[in-house]
């Protein structure tokens, strides 16, 4: 499984931005994919995930109503769309996968679940 992430950048306070990553390598499995953040001195940060005709996962109250989190119709994108961004948003953002193996995407607190991993991607608001 190879997870590539696209379109990180800098963007003003109250700009927004689109991130992408496309998966590859799942064959017949269905996979949940999420987003996570870091930032300098704390580990990763769940915010969101989403599974092929399921719902979305929220992880991380703070984004909630301002990231949102989609995937395409070929299953193999999925992309976290940024919206009000805040200083505070700032770190690297990665996309993340697991096989489903209950029907659903990891709850909060199996973030640790995540198994595959993007390279990362930074987010810089100002």
């Amino acid at each position: 499984v190879q997870l590539v992430e696209s379109g990180g950048g800098s963007v003003q306070v109250g700009g927004s931005l689109r991130l992408s990553c496309v998966a590859s390598g799942f064959n017949d499995n269905t996979f949940c994919m999420a987003w996570f953040r870091q930032v300098p001195g704390r580990q990763r940060e769940a915010l969101l995930s989403t599974f092929p005709g399921g719902p979305y996962t929220t992880y991380d109250a703070r984004v909630r109503g301002r990231f949102f989190i989609s995937q395409d119709n070929t299953r193999n994108t999925v992309s976290l769309q940024m919206n009000s961004l805040r200083p505070d948003d700032s770190g690297v953002y990665y996309c993340a996968a697991v096989p489903i193996t209950s029907g659903r995407c990891p709850t909060a607190g199996q973030e640790s679940l995540f198994s595959y991993w993007g390279q990362g991607t930074q987010v810089t608001v100002s």
